[in-house]
């Protein structure tokens, strides 16, 4: 067997079918993100294919967890970016209430890891804009691809197992 050979043997259908459903669910997740005027649309795209990473109960379970750090990542950027200069002190105190918020309110690790993720984008990605839009914007495109990784996982379920290292 030739080292081509070899190397497209490795290739299996359900590989194929993965490709597909996550660049299909990506592309319609990055068209609604654009349709909905979203500032940053990738934000969308990215949260599709980190849910498509799983079946679609896997998906369900930890998208609630997901969407839910999101809200929380969102309003505690949009809080400490309104009143307080962006910094590492300001983005600490924010990550170690988030830490502590999500386990009280009965979040895991997806939440806090989201949480975390989206108050760092609000807070010290440069913008002209006040935090709380940002935050909005943030919240908004991020549950876009929730939706539409779940939907298509719905819509269009794989037969391979879950792919391990998630986000």
């Amino acid at each position: 067997m030739t080292k081509r050979n070899r190397i497209w043997s490795r290739l299996r259908r359900q590989d194929v079918m993965h490709a597909a459903r996550t660049t299909a669910a990506a592309a319609l997740s990055l068209e609604v993100a654009y349709l909905l005027k979203l500032p940053e649309p990738y934000w969308a795209a990215i949260t599709t294919v980190i849910v498509m990473q799983s079946t679609l109960g896997a998906a369900l379970t930890v998208s609630e967890q997901r969407f839910a750090g999101t809200a929380l990542g969102a309003g505690m950027g949009a809080l400490l970016g309104s009143y307080f200069s962006p910094g590492v002190g300001w983005f600490a105190v924010g990550m170690i209430v988030l830490g502590i918020l999500c386990p009280v309110l009965g979040l895991d690790n997806a939440a806090y890891r989201f949480a975390g993720i989206t108050l760092t984008i609000v807070m010290l990605v440069s913008r002209t804009k006040p935090a709380w839009v940002i935050a909005i914007h943030r919240f908004v495109e991020v549950s876009v691809g929730i939706a539409m990784g779940l939907i298509l996982t719905a819509l269009w379920p794989g037969n391979e197992p879950a792919l391990s290292g998630g986000h």
